[in-house]
């Protein structure tokens, strides 16, 4: 057995997982399994130590190793569990000589490696690539988060905010570029919040603008999830000015009423919401929208959550990522008045309708129209809008004309007509 890669909660998990496991064998690590947990909950965490525990009685002999934003926030829980042989803080999890004493056996005063994160001012380089099969490369420009929402731990998982260069995302991508990339994902944990530590401090429009001028043989760049309020002019003018920044924006809304939002401290109203998707629209009239939403926060009223439901017909919300809300230990939402979980589970499901309806609205105004779609594997590709099209026996990596067909409950339908200009 070789390296393998238990990875709970957000993309960026995901993607920093894939260089951990080049990493530790780099470090020369086998039989090995390295558990990237999420903080983002307490049932994250639960749901983690129940893997760690799956994970031993499977792999009797393995050695076991944690990391991630809950070993981060929690890691002597994890450290005190007789499965795990070695807890590494999120700091240094993407360090070959943090995996040596597993190889070499050297002795550890504490199986629990985890330094203070607050402390960390740098993103190191090669964490800012991470690939997605073969077409889409998920390029991290930006760890940490400076904020306080008042349900959120993941700064004291992450740390603070912090960037990579510009040169070296540049340099990045022309590399990924080369070698057969036809689109490129911005990601980060605040993306939004990008440039401030560095020289000159460039926004993350000025580095969207970079890329496009200076990588002119990419097709696609795509942004991942933003903070909506921190966007700069810099920004909007490269979404009005150049096609290929991808019409598909995931928005950080959380709620769409003013005093949840208050109380969640985010620093947008609904109105902001409102008046930046407007905005947005009125410079790319084919932008669509996701969103990240919560139900039932403490003290959301009927009367707050319709406010939440109206406004994904009212900004037109396509791509809901709905969460209920449950308490996380440490955080002040956590001490606020509760909403039952049935209650935040059950306005979750009328929320997930509303998006579906949503989708689905979508999806049938592209019938017969003709998409620049993106194929990915297993015959599935992706429109400019990030919608879904099924194209059996189309290669991954072609960028095609594609009329659409036909809408399903999923996606769409397709049919090649040409490579795509």
């Amino acid at each position: 057995m070789a390296v393998e890669t238990l990875t709970f909660g957000c993309r960026l998990n995901a993607y920093e997982a894939g260089v951990m496991k080049a990493e530790a064998e780099r470090a020369g690590l086998d039989n090995a399994i390295i558990v990237n947990t999420c903080a983002v909950t307490q049932e994250a965490v639960k749901h983690a130590k129940q893997a760690v525990r799956k994970a031993r009685r499977d792999n009797p002999l393995a050695r076991i190793i944690v990391t991630g934003c809950a070993a981060q926030t929690e890691g002597r829980s994890f450290g005190d569990m007789p499965e795990v042989d070695l807890v590494i803080g999120n700091a240094d999890k993407m360090k070959a000589e943090s995996y040596q004493p597993m190889v070499f056996g050297a002795p550890l005063n504490d199986k629990v490696q985890v330094n203070d994160i607050m402390g960390v001012r740098e993103t190191a380089g090669h964490l800012i690539e991470g690939m997605d099969g073969y077409t889409r490369a998920f390029v991290q420009v930006q760890n940490g988060c400076d904020h306080r929402c008042t349900f959120c731990i993941i700064p004291f998982g992450r740390g603070p905010s912090r960037s990579v260069p510009m040169g070296a995302v540049v340099e990045q991508i022309k590399k990924l570029v080369a070698n057969g990339c036809r689109e490129v994902v911005l990601t980060g944990v605040d993306i939004t919040s990008y440039g401030p530590d560095l020289p000159g401090q460039p926004t993350l429009g000025k580095l969207t603008q970079s890329i496009l001028r200076h990588v002119p043989d990419l097709p696609r760049l795509r942004i991942s999830s933003i903070d909506s309020i921190e966007a700069d002019e810099a920004l909007y003018d490269a979404v009005a000015s150049d096609r290929r920044l991808m019409p598909h924006l995931h928005l950080s809304l959380q709620s769409g009423d003013d005093l949840i939002l208050k109380r969640m401290k985010r620093r947008h109203s609904r109105d902001d919401a409102l008046a930046i998707v407007a905005k947005l629209r009125s410079l790319r009239p084919d932008i669509v929208f996701g969103a990240d939403i919560i139900t039932g926060f403490p003290t959301e009223t009927d009367a707050m959550f319709e406010n939440t439901l109206r406004i994904v017909d009212e900004a037109g919300l396509t791509y809901l990522h709905v969460f209920p809300y449950s308490p996380r230990k440490g955080t002040p939402a956590a001490r606020m008045p509760q909403v039952s979980r049935r209650v935040a589970r059950d306005r979750a499901m009328l929320l997930r309708a509303e998006g579906d309806k949503q989708f689905a609205k979508l999806a049938a105004s592209r019938v017969g129209v003709i998409e620049s779609v993106l194929v990915e594997r297993g015959g599935l590709g992706r429109t400019e809008q990030f919608m879904p099209v099924a194209m059996p026996g189309e290669q991954p990596g072609q960028l095609l004309a594609v009329r659409i067909t036909g809408a399903l409950a999923d996606g769409l339908v397709g049919e090649a007509l040409r490579e795509a200009a």
